[in-house]
């Protein structure tokens, strides 16, 4: 697989139960859209997974569901490199070399570790503290020139910059790029369907929050009808969007599924009642969704393939990773 002229991609996702549309609008749609410019290689994070407790049994059968899931939304395995993280073990003994190279402080500065452990703090695993480094070690491990990233994901892309800048001070050699975030042009933030200032989110108790994307063609059109929305008609304008976060969500949705600018979304429905908007999207969800849905569950029914497409992926991604770390051992002095 030769590199496009635009760069490597890397990204990854962790495999902790059903995928979302949130997931879908916020990271995978623009992953598919990526392998015709880039060379991508996709991950499912299972190494990350397990910074938190997990079931065996359930993070199996969630590694196979995230992977037939990202297959069944278009990410290609003859395009793409996908497979998951522990069947490569380069990104573990990458990390190990990272832990020695980044600082406490730099550790001690990553907001999202104080989000998790919480008051926890004393109880929480080593593995979750140094969650960036091997974050850090995913990206490098590839010499990756980009990485898809979101809002709560842009400090430990900076951490990884400074990573590659430290490991390459420290042994006198540029080897590591500094990897540049992707932005997508319309990153879409999608919300909870029954409260609008919140992030739609899988671990919301309620299942009417979420448009997962196992959900069946009637469940979608079911959810999209019941979302929570205000008395008011459509503005025709994007200003009037503003105090309104359940219709400014269902417009967002609808933009991001068919690809469309929220104010040309506007332009067609200004002055309408949820009564016509609803339906509409109800209808753009199920197309867009359901064959996700019936495809991935189709892959499911044979978990050999989709284990032996993971280790195909993971073969892939140890011929690019392999002769990186050896560089790295020559430089630290391993070998």
């Amino acid at each position: 697989m030769g590199e496009a002229k635009n760069g490597r991609i890397f990204s990854g996702v962790q495999p902790t139960g059903n995928l979302h549309l949130g997931n879908y609008l916020g990271a995978i749609k623009n992953w598919i859209a990526l392998q015709d410019d880039f060379e991508c290689i996709y991950c499912v994070v299972d190494l990350h997974a397990i910074t938190v407790p997990q079931d065996p049994a359930v993070l199996r059968r969630s590694i196979r569901e995230v992977a037939a899931c990202l297959m069944a939304s278009g990410i290609n395995p003859e395009k793409s490199i996908l497979f998951n993280q522990s069947r490569v073990p380069q990104h573990a003994e990458l990390a190990w070399i990272f832990n020695c190279v980044a600082r406490l402080g730099w550790l001690n500065r990553m907001t999202q570790f104080k989000e998790k452990a919480g008051k926890n703090r004393e109880n929480a695993t080593v593995g979750l503290y140094a969650y960036p480094t091997l974050m850090a070690a995913d990206i490098l491990a590839y010499k990756a020139t980009h990485v898809p990233v979101g809002e709560d994901q842009k400090q430990h892309l900076e951490l990884t910059r400074d990573i590659a800048a430290a490991f390459n001070s420290m042994f006198d050699a540029e080897f590591f790029p500094q990897p540049e975030p992707q932005i997508q042009a319309t990153a879409a933030r999608v919300m909870s369907l029954r409260d609008g200032s919140s992030k739609m989110s899988k671990s919301d108790v309620s299942d009417a929050t979420r448009i997962n994307l196992t959900d069946s063609a009637d469940d979608i059109a079911q959810k999209i009808k019941r979302a929570k929305t205000d008395p008011e008609v459509l503005p025709s304008e994007m200003d009037g969007l503003e105090g309104r976060p359940e219709a400014a969500n269902l417009v967002g949705i609808f933009a991001g599924l068919s690809g469309r600018s929220q104010a040309d979304v506007l332009s067609e429905f200004g002055g309408q009642g949820f009564g016509v908007f609803k339906p509409a999207l109800a209808e753009l969800a199920v197309m867009q969704i359901a064959p996700i849905s019936a495809e991935m569950n189709k892959l499911l029914e044979d978990d050999a393939q989709i284990d032996a497409l993971l280790e195909k992926g993971a073969e892939q991604a140890k011929a690019i990773a392999d002769p990186i770390l050896a560089e790295v051992k020559k430089l630290v002095g391993f070998a």
